[in-house]
């Protein structure tokens, strides 16, 4: 008797460890962190000086069975120039088992950054609205209380820079893997 008792209660715990951490029906609120490396490409009149980058984020989200809508920063670093982003991401996900493929759109600012294309020579960024399109794959293992997404983002802002003779439009493509924790 012992024995079938043991065995029970281990099937649940067994049971019971491998769900999510939240079994919300209606939604799951998140939070997360993202690393990303792609790059950036500014436009300056006829010229396009691009730039190897890496971001580094934050964000915190609601989860809805088709819909995701997440708040995020990011710090965007090159080599002369950081960057501070802060968007309001909507995303539609397509409904599967364990790998559910996304895409999305944003909207936020560019602000706080600065822009060194020389030691001589150092440019404040100008506060400015930023525009996102995401595209990506959700793996949910369901015996983990974390989500990984594989992201590809690409992310467009209008007059970024202030320089003597024009205004700089940013545009930064990147590669990024965002880890979520379902509280």
């Amino acid at each position: 008797m012992k024995l079938n008792s043991t065995g029970i209660l281990t099937a649940a715990a067994i049971m019971f460890m491998g769900t999510n951490a939240n079994a919300n029906l209606l939604f799951d609120i998140y939070g997360g962190a993202s690393f990303g490396v792609g790059g950036t490409t500014m436009f300056i009149d006829d010229e396009h000086p691009g730039f190897s980058a890496t971001s580094y984020g934050a964000l915190l989200g609601v989860d809805l069975p088709l819909f995701r809508v997440e708040g995020e920063y990011n710090f965007i670093d090159t080599s002369d120039m950081d960057l501070n982003l802060a968007m309001v991401n909507a995303y539609f996900k397509i409904p599967t088992p364990m790998i559910k493929p996304y895409f999305g759109a944003g909207v936020g600012a560019v602000f706080d950054g600065k822009y060194e294309p020389n030691s001589l020579t150092s440019v404040e960024t100008e506060s400015a609205m930023a525009y996102a399109g995401m595209l990506g794959l959700t793996v949910d293992l369901p015996m983990l209380p974390f989500t990984f997404d594989i992201e590809g983002r690409i992310v467009y802002a209008n007059d970024v820079f202030e320089l003597v003779h024009d205004n700089a439009d940013l545009l930064h493509y990147e590669g990024r893997l965002k880890v979520r924790y379902v509280f």
